[in-house]
């Protein structure tokens, strides 16, 4: 259909590797199960940390700010200030 809808523009797929394909999908499974044992690593971490008293809440506050640079996480703090005396909440 050369009329521009969007079945005309399907691209042909070519021949299928079973092997290649099985090695894709058995990787893929395998990075799911790493992420999945990761998860429930995460997760008693932060359950021992609440167990000695840490607010987890903020913890994962602080992780993320972590992972942004410098300028990023001023620019969000400033804002926050900005929007809390917008607010009078200071």
């Amino acid at each position: 259909m050369p009329d521009g809808s969007p079945v005309s523009k399907k691209v042909k797929a070519g021949p299928i590797s079973a092997d290649r394909l099985k090695s894709f999908v058995e990787r893929i499974e395998k990075l799911e199960e790493e992420r999945q044992a990761l998860g429930g690593d995460l997760r008693d971490i932060y359950s021992e940390a609440k167990g000695v008293g840490y607010d987890v809440k903020t913890m994962r506050k602080i992780i993320s700010l972590r992972k942004m640079d410098a300028a990023d996480r001023d620019e969000q703090e400033t804002l926050l200030d900005v929007y809390k005396h917008a607010l009078g909440m200071v």
